[in-house]
């Protein structure tokens, strides 16, 4: 793989709270390695580290996009919400921020006839059949459309398993972790210090819990993608 440079600054970081990490009584000692000090009964991260995993990930899916590969971005917290989707939407990535419900990968048939279920229905809506239908019977497809549209809407053009899994908040998104372990789906995760740094393929140290620490990150995902993207188109 072609390392690339993705201007990933320290300084930026810094600006952004990502060497913030969770108090030292909330710590996982297996993160150790990439605590750099405390400060007021707060861990901070090695940015240093952060840097150089982040650098990886970013090799990793510039070189998955630039291949044609499928990414799926999970962050279902409400500080991680609306950047997982800005993210996913603009390097075109399928993405999970409300709830992960179990089994949406490893029971892929279900999800799969979920998701046929949806389309049909936005079919339904869009050609104006629902509103023919008794006001009942309306009520109940339309609630039924947008429960499927908060949990499913951001996979909605999914035809099959994702090639990798960029997951926010590791502790928190536990259950689509184990599912793409047991799947073999590669993962690369935001791990605070609160995490296990060896459950995913590319584990980047950061703070999980501040906006704008998710969006840097999210940010050099995406641009590197992008990049990758704008490769295949021109190699196919």
């Amino acid at each position: 793989m072609t390392r690339r440079y993705w201007n990933i600054n320290l300084e930026e970081m810094m600006s952004s709270g990502v060497h913030f990490g969770h108090g030292t009584r909330k710590w996982n000692p297996r993160m150790a390695p990439y605590i750099s000090a405390k400060r007021k009964g707060i861990h901070i991260t090695n940015l240093i580290r952060t840097a150089r995993f982040l650098s990886e990930a970013c090799d990793l899916v510039f070189d998955s996009s630039s291949r044609g590969k499928q990414f799926l971005i999970v962050g279902t917290k409400n500080k991680a919400a609306d950047s997982v989707a800005w993210a996913a939407i603009r390097a075109r990535c399928h993405y999970v921020n409300k709830k992960w419900l179990g089994g949406m990968l490893t029971n892929w048939s279900t999800t799969e006839t979920r998701l046929h279920k949806f389309r049909d229905l936005r079919m339904e809506q869009k050609m104006g059949r629902l509103g023919r239908l008794p006001k009942r019977d309306a009520a109940m497809l339309k609630r039924q459309l947008s429960h499927l549209q908060t949990y499913l809407g951001g996979i909605k053009y999914m035809t099959g398993l994702p090639d990798i899994v960029i997951i926010i908040d590791q502790h928190g998104e536990s259950t689509a972790l184990r599912e793409c372990i047991t799947l073999g789906i590669p993962t690369i995760c935001l791990i605070d210090t609160n995490c296990d740094p060896d459950l995913a393929d590319i584990s980047i140290p950061a703070n999980d819990d501040a906006i704008a620490s998710i969006r840097l990150i999210l940010n050099k995902l995406v641009f590197a993608i992008c990049e990758g993207r704008s490769s295949y188109r021109i190699n196919p």
